[in-house]
């Protein structure tokens, strides 16, 4: 089985995470900011891109392949996480701390679903991640332009066109309904626990496009759910805004280095 990967720059090593609501161009802007002063690393989950399409696509298979990764790129890293991703370098982080300074969370969390049955969220409510997932299966373009809609308003219908060829070319529909079938039945709570203060949890009123707990209930939830993670408001637009997300990447990095000095 081979995952592809590749780095750009020199300095502390930053993994941006594939996820599996993913265009790889996301992390673009957040790329060319960072490298400038950081090695980041990129790599296409099994199943998409230039990786072997071989799977399981569950979460366990995921969390081997991050930690495979990190171990060949030579961490320790910081990584940056979204969706499912996050579940992953969740138990990679609790299991192997060698490899991982910090795990970077730009809105979401490793919580399962069941952990937010009280919230709001959309996420939370049984029925309607069903009929996502129903949707996903019979016509999974639609599907796609639901998630990203909600998550970019700022999109034109052309932008919003554009977005879902470029994930459909990147990521199997067959791939991405098993994964997000593996997310929505996964709870790494536990896991993110266990993560201590090397969990980075970043919450804004609009982050989320309403699909998980933002704002005031986003933080609160963070809080009650991850006592001993760091928590913290950023301006919205942080996925968009490489300038504001790579700060924030900076300090990590910053902190982390610090701590081994």
């Amino acid at each position: 089985m081979r995952v592809h990967w590749e780095e750009r720059g020199s300095g502390p090593l930053v993994v941006l995470l594939p996820y599996a609501n993913a265009d790889p161009a996301v992390y673009d802007p957040l790329e060319a900011e960072l490298v400038r002063d950081h090695r980041v690393v990129r790599y296409d989950d099994r199943g998409t891109g230039d990786s072997d399409r071989t799977g399981p696509f569950d979460m366990k298979t995921g969390a081997d392949d991050l930690e495979a990764v990190l171990e060949e790129v030579g961490g320790p890293a910081v990584v940056v996480a979204l969706g499912d991703a996050v579940h992953r370098a969740a138990r990679v982080t609790a299991r192997r701390p060698d490899l991982v300074d910090a795990v970077v969370v730009p809105g979401g969390s490793p919580a399962g679903r069941k952990r937010l049955e009280d919230s709001e969220a959309l996420v939370a409510s049984d029925s309607v991640v069903d009929a996502f997932l129903s949707m996903g299966a019979t016509d999974y373009r639609g599907a796609l332009r639901t998630v990203v809609s909600a998550a970019n308003p700022q999109m034109s219908e052309e932008e919003l066109r554009e977005r879902v060829n470029r994930q459909v070319a990147y990521q199997p529909q067959e791939t991405v309904i098993a994964r997000w079938r593996a997310w929505a039945e996964d709870d790494a709570t536990d896991a993110g626990r266990a993560c201590g203060d090397k969990l980075w949890l970043l919450y804004s009123e609009d982050m989320s496009g309403g699909w998980f707990p933002a704002g005031e209930e986003g933080r609160q939830l963070a809080r009650r759910l991850f006592p001993d993670a760091h928590v913290e408001e950023v301006d919205d637009g942080m996925i968009s805004r490489a300038d504001l997300t790579g700060g924030f990447v900076r300090r990590v990095t910053a902190r982390a280095r610090a701590a081994t000095t």
